[in-house]
C-alpha cells in the first residue's frame, strides 16, 4: 500500500459503519483510534496523518490549546520560530505527557527553521546559525530532538542550500529525525538535490480545495517527498476573519464560502458532519497529513473526527474541478512560485 493511500483500506471501515447520511455515535467511537494513523516519511520516522496547528495562537495561549489537543487524541504537534510560541507549545506538550501519561516516543512534534530574509532586513542564517537555531527551538520546547524540522520558506538560493546543509547535519546528530521543507516549489527541490544534497522527506504547503497545486503534488509523490496539508479551511467563511490575520484570499472567495448552497454545505449535510470535517477528510483521503488548529475546545474535537466517514467518488470529482490556483495564506503571495 502507498504511503497516498495511507496505512489502512480507505472508506472500507467507513463506509460499514455509514447510516444512512450520518454515521451513528456508536460507529465514531469505534474508530478513535484512526486518528493515529500514519504516513512513513523515513525508515523509522512515521507521522499521523491528523495534527494540530499552532500559528496564529499567541504563546501565552498555545499551552491550553496543546494539551486540549492531545487530551483529545491528537499525536502531531506543528509549531516553528516564526510563530514566536515554542515555548507555550513546549509547556502544553509537558502537561499532556504527565496527564495522560505519555512517553516522548507517543508524540510527534515539528517545527520550523525561520530562514532569515534579507529583503526585510533579516540575515540569512547560513550552516551554523541553522544549528543553533534548533538548539534554540529544543531549549524552548524542552525536548531533545524534534520529529520533523523544515525549512519554513524559501529565500535565495545560495541561503537554500546553506540552510539544508545544515539541516542534514541536524539529522546527523539526532536533533531531528526526519528533515523536510515547507512552501517549496519544484524548482527550489530541484536545486537542492542538483547539488548533490538529499532530498526532502516532506513539503509543507497551503493544499486545499481550491489550491490543490496538482503539478508540485505529483512531483512530490514521484519522488517520495510526503506533501503536508495547512491551511486546510480556507474554502470556510470563518477562515481567518479575525483583526490581524491577514491573508491573500478574495472578497470572491470570502462570499462564495459563506452561500448556504456552497458545496462544502451541501456536501457536511449529506455526510451528517460539519464543513471543516470535510475539508479535512479530502485531504486525508488524497494522502495528506493535515493541521487543523483551533482554541475552541469543542471544535478540536470536531476537527479530529474525520475517519468515521467517507467522502463519495462522486464528491471526490468535483472538488476535483474546484482549484482556483495559487494559494492564499500568505498575504504577500503564494511562495512555492517564488523564483
Amino acid at each position: 500500500m502507498t504511503s497516498r493511500q495511507g496505512r489502512w483500506d480507505q472508506g472500507i471501515l467507513s463506509k460499514m459503519c455509514m447510516s444512512g447520511q450520518a454515521v451513528s455515535v456508536g460507529c465514531r467511537s469505534s474508530v478513535r483510534e484512526k486518528r493515529m494513523r500514519t504516513t512513513k516519511l523515513t525508515a523509522g520516522v512515521e507521522m499521523p496523518y491528523l495534527g494540530f496547528g499552532t500559528y496564529l495562537i499567541e504563546d501565552g495561549a498555545v499551552a491550553a490549546a496543546v494539551s486540549e489537543a492531545i487530551r483529545a487524541g491528537y499525536r502531531h504537534i506543528d509549531t516553528a520560530e516564526g510563530y514566536q510560541n515554542e515555548s507555550g507549545v513546549g509547556i502544553g506538550i509537558r502537561q499532556a505527557r504527565e496527564s495522560e501519561a505519555l512517553a516522548r516516543s507517543d508524540l510527534f512534534v515539528t517545527t520550523k527553521l525561520w530562514p532569515g530574509n534579507p529583503a526585510w532586513g533579516q540575515p540569512a542564517k547560513t550552516v551554523e546559525a541553522t544549528v543553533a537555531s534548533l538548539d534554540e527551538s529544543l531549549e524552548r520546547l524542552g525536548l531533545d530532538y524534534v520529529d520533523l524540522y523544515l525549512i519554513h520558506v524559501p529565500i535565495e538560493r545560495e541561503h537554500r542550500l546553506a540552510q539544508w546543509r545544515g539541516l542534514v547535519e541536524l539529522q546527523r546528530q539526532g536533533k531531528a529525525h526526519a528533515i523536510g521543507v515547507s512552501n517549496f516549489g519544484i524548482g527550489h527541490i530541484e536545486e537542492l538535490t542538483a547539488a548533490g544534497l538529499p532530498a526532502p522527506a516532506a513539503n509543507q504547503i497551503e493544499l486545499h480545495p481550491w489550491s490543490q497545486k496538482p503539478e508540485l503534488v505529483r512531483y512530490l509523490l514521484d519522488n517520495a517527498i510526503t506533501p503536508i496539508a495547512y491551511s486546510s479551511l480556507v474554502p470556510l467563511a470563518t477562515w481567518r476573519t479575525a483583526d490581524g490575520h491577514d491573508s491573500a484570499k478574495s472578497d470572491q472567495m470570502k462570499v462564495d464560502g459563506a452561500q448556504a448552497d456552497a458545496p462544502f454545505k451541501v456536501m457536511a449535510r449529506k455526510y451528517g458532519v460539519g464543513e471543516a470535517q470535510v475539508l479535512l477528510r479530502w485531504a486525508v483521503q488524497q494522502g495528506y497529513p493535515v493541521l487543523p488548529k483551533s482554541t475552541d475546545p469543542d471544535r478540536v474535537r470536531r476537527n479530529a473526527d474525520i475517519f468515521g466517514f467517507d467522502i463519495d467518488d462522486e464528491d471526490m470529482a468535483a472538488i476535483e474541478k474546484m482549484d482556483r490556483g495559487d494559494g492564499v495564506a500568505w498575504a504577500t503571495g503564494d511562495p512555492t512560485t517564488a523564483p
